[in-house]
């Protein structure tokens, strides 16, 4: 069916105490004719697809149906261009407050509880009548959530993690009772020994569990209320990252500045930005001169000075000068809104190695009863007394919940994502953390990636007998009414040229313990009588002098005017290392050479050393020339280069690489690059460049600084890494504990202990994301903001 008869929508989802519920309601919505769901255990959302024949309002009673609650989430900040709805996180604070309640209740009448069973000592006459006072509530009241989960589960012919529990606490709970109204136990005087094996819990009706109800019901809330804490820290950097946006923006209206909301900003609205204030939206300066920080989308620390006409970004704080922005893109268009909705996706899904997980926990449950009923008739086939085996079976019951397994990728993705987000590094799915495990090749675009992909004046020679700084200022003043891209270099780099060479600046001829010589100033005078010829050159009158500026064949087809021997060579020499040479020429006469050139990143050639280090081999691939391509290789260390190629070439490339054996990713930036993105096994799309770009790519990388290629690469592999290292620990817990606990080895507190401990332990491993810090990283020197998406 076309894309655009499918429609999506984010579901919330309550009610889920495990990775089998996730299972459960993700079958159901499939069952549906035209829909595709992938429910997040973690992050209690279900992102849905669906035809128009399918209403959402059907698919939330789909899953009330499933005995779960499912509500569309209020208006994200992606939509509103305001900060985090707050109703989401008080509810959240208010589950897990209550939470926190049952828990400390329950802790307070359990302990007694088990501290007398496990003392035997402590046991007065008739103690076992206070542990039972003290038990009941836990066992009714504080595993009340586990009971009403199970019974609904059960009213759907389905078992989940809280039918283990609820089963588990009945058993002990219910025996206990047996046993003291009808058995032994309640006799005055009763001792009962402590062990942690099942062998030696007494006989028959003269034991008692109540300690196994209670404790193993605080110790469940225990690892409940820690996996609530852990799973909202591990949502923290998404949080933050949408709370970023300034609520509102001193917006000029009739020359008088009018506070509004951000959501009422429209497109082409101008608005005062003052020092230690958040930029509202997107926009342009129109006036003024500031540092603005934006660290919080590149995730670096050096502000950027930005003035008239430079693009700043929304939720960037305004450092120093008061500022002027036109609004260029709001709402759910702005860049901020575009990287919250980028992270969002991408914690939704699920990475391959999670599907495993969830077919496991999706029959989990079913067998791991079975296995408890055969256990416990084999115990009792065996001549073991019936205290003996009901313990076996039980601890079977609570050691086997499959939470872990549920929690490993889940969380792990949700906080890599998160720090990824911090770091300015967006993974579109989880699927692309897969593709980063078998990456051996890295192939790298020139412009906009090894090189800033702006145009700028590398040097500027003058004839014999020509004085540079008028060379600068009449070939700037003419350059400065063009557009083109090597002329707008030229212009600006005058500009800063003379300003260094004013009076009073550093080494300049008026300076202190500097020759004294004439000079100009720093501003560039005015030119009349513009013309420019396309692609070759443009003329103007400048001071009273007819100015020329363009290629020599031009200069002298056009206008008779040879390039003299020392300007030729220089400018031959220039070309040789990939730059562009534009002579100047006035009153008849070549009089100088501008040399304009793409630089190269400050950071690019160690970044290429850092992906050699990780075992990548970067191949340079470009549609410029194979001069300049080889004169950049070599200043970054790239030995294989690929050049002259068009926008499908690259793709061809790509193939031809892969056809090899290898597996490639690939980063790059500008239109021409989307296919080969799109190609790779691995996209890297620099934020910095177009949008084609970063919907092919599987990564995108908001800052301009190639060091953010090997950070990406080496914070999905630590991910990866976490994720397997989550699913090992869930897997061979389960493995070992369930046998464990058959053969009578554990004992239901100790399997409830560790029960709890295996969750927590997966949801702390991941947590760890949130420390990554990539090595060798270094600020980008002369980075520019993002530009707005």
């Amino acid at each position: 069916m076309p894309a655009a008869a499918r429609q999506a929508v984010e579901l919330s989802i309550g009610g889920m105490t495990c990775a089998s519920c996730a299972a459960r309601i993700e079958k159901k919505l499939n069952k549906l004719d035209g829909v595709s769901a992938t429910v997040n255990f973690a992050t209690e959302k279900a992102a849905v697809t669906f035809t128009a024949a399918v209403t959402p309002d059907e698919l939330i009673g789909v899953v009330e149906r499933t005995g779960y609650t499912a509500a569309l989430p209020a208006p994200s900040p992606a939509q509103e261009g305001t900060a985090l709805e707050g109703t989401a996180l008080e509810d959240t604070d208010v589950e897990t407050a209550a939470l926190r309640r049952r828990l400390l209740v329950s802790l307070l009448l359990a302990a007694p509880v088990v501290v007398l069973a496990m003392v035997p000592a402590w046991q007065f006459r008739n103690w076992q009548w206070l542990s039972l006072a003290l038990a009941a509530p836990v066992a009714v009241w504080g595993a009340w959530p586990f009971h009403r989960a199970a019974l609904v589960n059960a009213r759907h012919g389905a078992a989940t993690m809280d039918t283990l529990i609820s089963v588990g606490v009945t058993a002990s709970f219910a025996w206990s009772l047996y046993a003291l109204f009808f058995g032994d136990a309640g006799m005055p005087g009763m001792r009962m020994p402590f062990t942690l094996l099942a062998q030696g819990a007494g006989a028959g009706a003269s034991a008692i569990y109540l300690d196994a109800a209670a404790g193993v019901t605080v110790l469940v809330l225990l690892g409940r209320y820690l996996e609530a804490r852990a799973k909202r820290r591990s949502g923290a950097a998404l949080r933050a990252l949408a709370e970023l946006g300034a609520k509102d923006a001193a917006v000029l209206r009739d020359g008088r500045e009018v506070r509004v909301p951000v959501a009422q900003l429209a497109v082409g609205d101008e608005f005062v930005v003052r020092p230690g204030e958040k930029i509202a939206v997107d926009g342009v300066v129109t006036s003024g001169v500031s540092a603005v920080d934006a660290s919080m989308l590149t995730g670096e620390p050096v502000p950027v000075e930005v003035t008239a006409g430079d693009t700043v970004t929304g939720g960037c704080v305004n450092a120093s000068g008061r500022l002027v922005v036109r609004a260029v893109l709001v709402g759910a268009d702005t860049e901020l809104a575009r990287i919250t909705r980028l992270v969002t996706d991408a914690q939704h899904g699920k990475a391959p190695v999670q599907r495993l997980a969830d077919r496991v926990s999706a029959v989990f449950v079913p067998v791991v009863i079975a296995v408890a009923l055969g256990v416990l008739a084999a115990w009792l086939a065996t001549g073991h007394g019936p205290a003996a085996a009901f313990t076996a079976a039980v601890a079977v019951l609570i050691i086997a919940c499959p939470c872990a397994m549920g929690l490993a990728t889940p969380t792990a993705i949700l906080v890599g994502t998160g720090r990824g987000a911090q770091l300015g590094i967006l993974i579109k799915g989880p699927e692309v953390l897969e593709s980063t495990r078998a990456v051996d090749t890295i192939v790298l675009d020139k412009t906009g990636t090894l090189t800033t992909g702006t145009m700028s004046l590398a040097d500027a020679a003058a004839a014999p007998g020509e004085d540079v700084r008028d060379l600068l200022r009449l070939a700037g003043a003419a350059e400065y009414g063009s557009a083109h891209p090597v002329a707008v270099a030229v212009a600006q780099g005058a500009r800063r040229r003379l300003a260094a060479l004013a009076p009073g600046a550093p080494n300049a001829p008026n300076a202190p313990n500097a020759p004294n010589a004439p000079g100009a100033g720093g501003g560039l005078p005015p030119s009349v009588e513009f013309t420019s010829y396309h692609g070759l050159g443009v003329t103007a009158v400048v001071d009273g002098h007819a100015v020329a500026v363009g290629r020599a064949g031009w200069l002298a087809d056009q206008w008779a005017q040879p390039v003299p021997a020392p300007l030729a060579d220089r400018a031959a020499r220039a070309e040789a290392a990939g730059q562009t040479a534009v002579f100047a020429a006035w009153d008849g006469a070549v009089r100088g050479v501008l040399i304009v050139a793409d630089t190269v990143r400050p950071t690019s050639a160690a970044a290429v050393s850092r992906l050699r280090g990780m075992g990548l081999r970067p191949v340079l691939l470009t549609g410029d020339n194979e001069r300049a391509a080889r004169f950049v290789a070599a200043a970054v260390g790239i030995d294989e280069v690929i050049a002259g190629v068009l926008p499908e070439g690259k793709a061809a490339a790509v193939k031809e690489l892969q056809a090899a054996g290898r597996v490639v990713a690939m980063a790059g930036d500008g239109v021409n690059d989307a296919a080969a993105l799109a190609q790779a096994d691995l996209g890297l799309a620099m934020g910095t460049g177009t949008d084609a770009a970063i919907e092919a790519a599987g990564l995108t990388l908001v800052r301009g600084d190639l060091n953010a290629v090997p950070d990406a690469i080496l914070l999905s592999r630590r991910t990866l890494a976490v994720i397997k290292g989550n699913l090992f620990w869930a897997f061979a817990y389960n493995a070992a504990a369930i046998p464990l606990a058959a053969f009578g080895f554990l004992s239901p507190l100790i399997a409830g202990a560790a029960m709890a401990f295996s969750s927590v332990f997966v949801v702390s491993n991941s947590l760890r994301l949130r420390r990554f810090h990539p090595a060798g990283r270094r600020p980008a020197a002369g980075r520019t903001p993002p530009r707005p998406a």
